[in-house]
């Protein structure tokens, strides 16, 4: 990959990085409704695509430990995570609901309201909060990647 795709991969990363930063700070003003993990996963791929440090300092924070390890290891949230991920994109489609005023964007609504809860009840596997990856990751070293 050249110098410039993985440029624009780490600056997209930085950006997305701080994108999910102010949502986590969102979850403690219950009326500013702002995504996190999307952020951070679009985070997480573009320093895969940027470098190897990157990635590897990436998974390291106590950010990504918190909102991404579980699902990126093997597809499972803690019943908490599940929890204010569905409360804040439930609340959005709502307010999106009662905003709009075109039946074909309410229909599109209600269909990704059910897909929601029907993708995390069935696909993603809810596990106990001592099962959690949380703090228990190995530390790798940024400057042991080349």
């Amino acid at each position: 990959m050249s110098k410039v795709k993985r440029l624009l991969f780490f600056v997209a990363g930085i950006f997305a990085l701080l994108l999910g930063g102010v949502g986590i700070v969102a979850n403690f003003f219950p009326f500013i409704p702002f995504p996190t993990t999307p952020f951070l996963l679009l985070a997480s791929f573009c320093f895969s695509r940027s470098s190897k440090r990157f990635e590897v300092w990436f998974e390291n924070t106590k950010v990504y430990e918190k909102y991404l390890a579980d699902f990126v290891q093997d597809r499972s949230m803690t019943f908490k995570q599940k929890r204010n991920i569905l409360a804040f994109a439930s609340g959005s489609l709502i307010l999106s609901f009662i905003l709009v005023n075109r039946w074909w964007v309410r229909a599109i609504l209600i269909v990704a309201f059910i897909t929601k809860y029907l993708y995390f009840y069935f696909l993603i596997e809810t596990i106990p909060e001592e099962k959690s990856h949380l703090g228990k990751k190995q530390v790798v070293n940024c400057e042991d990647v080349a």
